[in-house]
């Protein structure tokens, strides 16, 4: 079965135990515990909640994956611990998401002496470019496209495939369940979203990670408190700018996000008289184990339907139908 290495441990061992080549257990306030492959297949490690949840799927219990990061933790900021490299050490597939949405882990990355094969998964995507200090930087949150995501799980299969042919047949029969089950998810959505009254399509959020998603489901983003990378600060003059945005807007609500403190979009909320939405919507990882928002295909829904409801439309829940076995 799929090893899944979510759970913190709060400890530290010194550094010499990676010299010496020994096993030992990293901690963070988003990182999760390790343990050695005994299972004899390959080892896969999915940097992303996102890339790992869709590369669970297509694989099944045919490899040893490891997720880095926690459902909840935000890529941007993340900083790695000792456990970490010692995965990425191990590792013979490292899948991550690239256009720099996880920094730390990708510097990580590349200054390990592992055997393994690193693929950027979203850089399949070609990327939208957004301002970053003056300069145009490629946006990372490609997942907000469904049909993105389709891309992406090829990438993820073709992978797999090449890393343990004999699994051919499985890796291939779960992602062509998952990719149709994602075009019913990217139909679905269009439904939703067309329900909304046109002059209330208009997203304001925390920060810039709903661009691709406002392309493709016919949403203008009017503003966020900060850009693509949540490392940003907003200034006073941001905030008073994007309420005057929100005023002149006229949209019904705004939106906090569940990797990101909502104190300062509730200022912007009670500073332009618009409410709050209910509910956060999920930008860069999936949700805790449980939650409405636990998976990539569970997190978009959830999001849908929250943004659908805050702007004056109305969602149905999304029942994607059987599909024929081959």
């Amino acid at each position: 079965m799929i090893t899944h290495t979510r759970s913190i441990r709060n400890l530290w061992l010194p550094a010499v135990a990676v010299v010496l080549g020994l096993w030992f257990s990293g901690c963070g306030p988003q990182g999760g515990n390790r343990e050695a492959s005994t299972s004899g297949k390959p080892n896969v490690v999915a940097t992303s909640t996102i890339i790992e949840d869709l590369t669970e799927e297509v694989a099944g219990d045919e490899i040893q994956l490891t997720g880095i990061l926690q459902p909840g933790a935000d890529p941007h900021v993340y900083e790695p611990v000792p456990a970490d490299s010692v995965a990425l050490e191990k590792a013979d597939l490292i899948l991550y998401n690239g256009y720099n949405l996880e920094p730390g882990l990708i510097k990580l990355m590349n200054a390990a002496g592992n055997k393994a094969r690193k693929v950027p998964v979203g850089e399949v995507i070609k990327s939208l470019q957004l301002d970053k200090a003056g300069e145009k930087v490629p946006d990372p949150h490609v997942w907000g496209d469904v049909k993105n995501v389709i891309q992406m799980v090829n990438v993820i299969r073709d992978e797999l495939i090449s890393l343990s042919p004999e699994d051919r047949e499985k890796f291939t029969q779960n992602a062509t369940r998952l990719t149709g089950e994602l075009k019913q998810l990217d139909n679905w959505i269009g439904k939703q979203i067309a329900t909304i009254p046109a002059d209330k399509r208009r997203l304001v959020t925390t920060h810039d990670a709903f661009q691709y998603y406002g392309r493709a489901y016919q949403l203008k983003i009017i503003g966020t408190l900060i850009g693509i990378s949540t490392e940003e600060q907003p200034s006073a003059q941001t905030v008073r700018k994007l309420v005057d945005a929100v005023k002149a807007a006229g949209v019904p609500a705004i939106f906090a996000e569940t990797t990101i403190n909502p104190a300062l979009i509730t200022t912007v909320a009670e500073e332009s008289g618009v409410k709050l939405a209910p509910n956060q919507l999920y930008s860069d990882s999936i949700g805790a184990g449980g939650g409405a928002g636990d998976s990539y295909i569970k997190m978009i829904v959830a999001n849908t339907r929250t943004i659908v409801e805050a702007l004056g439309g109305k969602s149905t829940p999304f029942e994607p139908a059987a599909q024929p076995q081959k």
